[in-house]
């Protein structure tokens, strides 16, 4: 029998990317107001917007677009136009309808585990949005779970494997933040495996476990997890 009874991914950018769709947009805001202010002021501050705003707006796009115009509006002391304001608009709009583009190796790695283990999705934000992006990725019929949440946290991720009556020791999470997908699962006593992306957004940053800790893992791609899971299955 094998070890770990599911294994679990996050989405964005472990499965498929989307910071770059963010950053990508954050350039234009930073162009549309360039005569007020310096670009690393409006990073900050479109930051700390989105910050401020996730009890209110939550994870996602749309939230993002949200906390764009707020900061647009703040920053030009209600000098912006209806019509940046709808260059703002039209840009997450872009983001929504923006084609999922794997990550190199997902598409074999997913096949090969789904014909071995259990697979999960686990990931946060906007319901629909996420539910679009997983119908459009083609990967949903690998999945035996998905679960879209509004937060993740050793609380959340303990509801969840109750609910899927799983014990945390057979369970294993794979992704790229270590704040959102890594540290709460090695709290409740879960494996986890860290795939680090190019780019993380600020919120995510956080201090990595020490290498040692157990059942913590880095892998430079995801077409090294079936080696690892080779390797921890002979431990058993």
């Amino acid at each position: 029998m094998a070890h770990f009874e599911v294994i679990a991914f996050d989405a964005d950018d472990t499965l498929w990317h989307t910071e770059r769709l963010y950053v990508n947009a954050q350039v234009k805001l930073k162009e549309l107001l360039a005569q007020y202010h310096r670009p690393e002021w409006i990073d900050e501050q479109l930051y700390q917007a989105e910050a401020r705003n996730l009890p209110y707006f939550g994870y996602g796009i749309k939230g993002f677009a949200l906390s764009m115009i707020e900061v647009a509006v703040e920053l030009t002391a209600g000098r912006i136009t209806g019509r940046e304001i709808q260059l703002i608009v039209d840009a997450a709009k872009a983001m929504l309808a923006a084609e999922v583009e794997l990550l190199d190796h997902v598409a074999e790695t997913i096949s090969w585990l789904a014909s071995r283990y259990a697979l999960m999705v686990i990931t946060k934000g906007d319901l629909r949005e996420q539910e679009m992006k997983m119908a459009r990725s083609g990967l949903a019929p690998h999945f035996r779970y998905i679960e879209i949440v509004g937060e993740k946290t050793a609380e959340s991720y303990a509801a969840l494997l109750k609910r899927h009556a799983i014990a945390a020791e057979r369970f294993l999470m794979v992704g790229n933040s270590l704040r959102s997908d890594i540290l709460p699962l090695l709290a409740l006593g879960a494996s986890a495996v860290y795939v680090p992306y190019p780019l993380t957004w600020a919120h995510e940053v956080v201090a990595p476990p020490l290498s040692k800790q157990p059942g913590y893992h880095a892998l430079e791609h995801l077409g090294l997890l079936p080696g690892l899971l080779d390797q921890l299955e002979e431990m058993v």
